[in-house]
């Protein structure tokens, strides 16, 4: 964990945020300045920066599976996911995150 990463602050439950799903690699929570009417990030336990940074195949699968148990759990049938990786790309929050939008 990184002290001063805000989604590490989230994971360690400093802001009381209400998590959609969460399992033992991630939690899921609402964007607080959505895109769509459904707007959630998946977000790892531990700090990986960016996907840049992510070598461990295993954890790359447990979100990809995190985003379809978070998307059945809100109801969304179709949705699109997103990564930003890097400033440039607009990353905001240098922790790896997916984006699931939907309707």
């Amino acid at each position: 964990m990184d002290e001063n990463c805000i989604f590490c602050k989230i994971i360690r439950g400093d802001f009381n945020t209400d998590f959609v799903y969460e399992n033992e690699y991630l939690v899921v929570f609402k964007d607080i300045n959505p895109k769509a009417p459904v707007h959630l990030l998946v977000v790892p336990r531990i700090h990986v920066p960016s996907l840049n940074e992510l070598d461990d195949k295993n954890l790359l699968g447990e979100l990809m599976l995190g985003v379809k148990e978070a998307a059945k759990k809100v109801g969304l049938k179709s949705y699109r996911t997103q990564i930003n990786t890097g400033k440039e790309a607009g990353q905001e929050v240098f922790h790896l995150h997916i984006h699931v939008l939907g309707k």
